[in-house]
């Protein structure tokens, strides 16, 4: 079992930032609720974030998208980088960026690019001491995989988990002990985090959906942000056959406690114990329902007005169309 960590720093130690781990695909055009809660916890308007795009194979674009992004949530200050070679991550000059940073967010991709140009870098061990004093250091889809220690590589779906299926590679380092895969639902991926959890049993597996985060305090609770569900799988008392199975034959699997956790749940990462969730109903989600209605409302509104600016005999019509199923109410209550 993990060893839970330290519930307040020691004196002269730095208090560590949050982790926000996300699975990719997250709304960035409507409530943008992740995102937010980022924003949020990098400080606000006085956020100073550096976006790392090197998983992404669409060059500037990617960067590009999150600056903007950011700034039209009221950050001033972001910054871009995209090192390509470990050349371009040893860079004390391209590191340099990071030494005021408030928040560090990092794109999509392919997770083997970023771990393997920056990991054991000096902006890999940069980007672990901004978390270490505070940073909140975030990653989506392939970002989010690099996060923890160990990472998986690459792989196929399914939900029978079979030797050979995937193949798991040392991440960035800043969550230990836990297996982070992402697109879990959307890309039917259970299968590949059993084995790979069946196969290294000290490791906790973490499955999350698209637009759904798991934020993890410096405490080491996590809690589930978003839209979809995050997955925990904790082989702690597993039975297996993964050591004998050859080849790409099924794994024998049991034993494996499964958590699936929707927004509001919390679980301890280094004790294993789920929490209570932190409210049934929050304030914000009762605000975000009321203003569904009455956004709703004002939708049917909307058509009606441009129903009857289509057509003078649409209220009319409808006048007509209550008064028959009155009178035909009560006829058949007669």
């Amino acid at each position: 079992m993990l060893r839970p960590m330290p519930a307040t720093p020691t004196p002269g130690q730095a208090r560590a930032g949050h982790l926000l781990i996300i699975g990719g695909a997250e709304d960035k055009l409507r409530q943008r609720q992740i995102l937010a809660r980022f924003v949020a916890l990098a400080g606000g308007t006085d956020a100073r974030v550096v976006v790392i795009s090197t998983a992404s194979s669409l060059g500037d674009e990617a960067t590009d998208l999150y600056k903007s992004l950011f700034r039209q949530m009221g950050i001033a200050d972001v910054r871009g980088m995209r090192p390509l070679v470990r050349e371009d991550a040893n860079d004390r000059r391209l590191v340099g960026a990071l030494d005021d940073a408030t928040a560090i967010f990092m794109t999509g991709g392919n997770q083997l690019r970023l771990s393997s140009v920056i990991g054991g870098t000096l902006l890999g061990r940069e980007l672990i001491e901004r978390h270490r004093h505070g940073a909140i250091v975030a990653g989506t889809s392939a970002g989010a995989s690099a996060i923890a220690s160990h990472m998986v590589a690459f792989g196929t779906s399914g939900a029978t988990p079979k030797q050979r299926m995937t193949q798991m590679s040392a991440g960035l380092g800043l969550l230990p002990g836990v297996l982070i895969d992402q697109h879990f639902d959307q890309r039917n991926r259970i299968g590949r985090l059993l084995a790979l959890v069946a196969q290294s049993p000290a490791l906790l597996g973490i499955g999350i959906d698209e637009d759904t985060a798991a934020l993890v305090s410096p405490k080491g609770v996590l809690e589930v942000l978003g839209k979809g569900s995050v997955t925990i799988l904790d082989p702690a008392h597993i039975q297996t056959d993964a050591y004998e199975v050859k080849r790409h034959r099924p794994i024998m699997v049991s034993g494996v406690t499964l958590h699936s956790l929707p927004s509001g749940y919390r679980f301890d990462i280094a004790r294993r114990r789920l929490m209570a969730p932190l409210r049934p109903v929050s304030a914000t989600d009762r605000e975000l329902a009321s203003l569904q209605a009455a956004t709703n409302r004002t939708r049917r509104l909307i058509r009606s007005i441009a129903a009857e600016g289509a057509d003078d005999t649409a209220p009319e019509r409808a006048r007509r169309r209550a008064l028959r199923a009155r009178r035909m109410d009560e006829q058949a209550s007669e």
